[in-house]
């Protein structure tokens, strides 16, 4: 319920920072054109949120039972979770401009997003433990688990890197992550897998 709430407040929070500046300053229409870093990026980052709590939800429904170490490994996500509204209006009010702060603010976005993927790293690394799962997981299952939640941070990584050649890459790269989490969905247990088989797919 706590994470749910965190979620939910930064996914409101996207909203608000959507604004059109100079109103009564020229046409809307060309005003509405200039914010386009800002609604691309509310966007991206508003399914990256919304991602993030399907899988949230996914991964924690096979957990046999939660300890500190999960706890803190949750509020590791949550952390950087609460800071994509602030990286993606940072994103957005510089990506247009230009420079090296289009650059940085670009790798900083790319950065929030990468400590957010490291924290479904640990999370995952912990549940594939013996005991921590619902049913056990099967020894050829974890690496499946492992391939799916580190394609994030991987891509992630490569955002920051490029950030300081192509800032843009940061809204075209965090989209392509989200529509691969969006279709490498998790099987149907009516198809009679079971918990274990959907969290190692997941």
């Amino acid at each position: 319920m706590f994470s749910d709430a965190v979620l939910a407040v930064a996914i409101t929070l996207l909203a608000l920072n959507l604004m059109v500046a100079d109103r009564g300053h020229g046409s809307l229409s060309r005003l509405l054109f200039h914010e386009w870093p800002a609604f691309t990026a509310y966007v991206i980052s508003f399914f990256t949120i919304g991602i993030v709590w399907m899988n949230h939800h996914a991964l924690l429904s096979v957990i046999e039972s939660v300890d500190r170490s999960l706890q803190f490994f949750n509020l590791i996500l949550l952390l950087f979770v609460v800071l994509i509204p602030d990286a993606t209006r940072l994103l957005a009010d510089y990506l247009a401009a230009g420079g090296y702060d289009s650059q940085l603010a670009a790798a900083i976005y790319g950065g929030v997003l990468e400590g957010m993927s490291l924290g479904f790293v640990l999370m995952t690394e912990w549940l594939l433990r013996e005991g921590r799962a619902e049913s056990s997981i099967p020894s050829y299952r974890p690496w499946a688990s492992r391939r799916r939640y580190y394609v994030a941070p991987l891509m992630y990584l490569a955002v920051v890197g490029l950030a300081f050649v192509y800032p843009l890459s940061a809204l075209i790269i965090s989209g392509a992550v989200n529509a691969y989490y969006a279709f490498e969905q998790t099987p149907s247990r009516a198809k009679g897998l079971t918990k274990s088989d959907d969290v190692a797919k997941q």
